[in-house]
């Protein structure tokens, strides 16, 4: 065994401030599918979010120990048009919080949702090494 024995990454989670604004944000912005619904005190303080390849991004509000952050990690979600996707985003009422770069091999921009965090949109270019098989 190498390192820790890490299988795979089980879920990308960010804090937010509003459960119900934040899903409408992943869910009908963003366009995640919703999975699993978790409560915490009698309210809702855990919701999952299935992309199409199969990964979760979780919201929650349970702790005041994890708070929502424009600083912290975040997750970068392959879009197959970035100029759409930051279109449509910023029609739909997002903030965007970094317009769209581009770089040798990407495109990337950053779009921050209501709690502040920041989520990437990010196309790869027809020479980008995970392009190339």
């Amino acid at each position: 065994m190498s390192g820790i024995g890490i299988k795979e990454l089980a879920f990308v989670g960010y804090a937010v401030n509003d459960i119900a604004e934040s899903r409408k944000f992943y869910g009908e912005i963003l366009g995640l599918r919703e999975g699993a619904v978790f409560e915490h005190e009698g309210e809702v303080g855990w919701v999952e979010f299935e992309t199409p390849a199969g990964q979760t991004l979780a919201i929650t509000k349970t702790s005041d120990q994890w708070r929502p952050s424009e600083h912290g990690g975040g997750a970068c979600f392959e879009v197959e048009d970035l100029d759409v996707a930051v279109d449509a985003i910023q029609k739909a009422g997002a903030k965007l919080a970094l317009p769209i770069q581009d770089f040798p091999v990407c495109r990337l921009a950053l779009v921050a949702d209501p709690s502040g965090n920041t989520v990437a949109l990010h196309q790869k270019k027809p020479n980008h090494p995970d392009c190339s098989h």
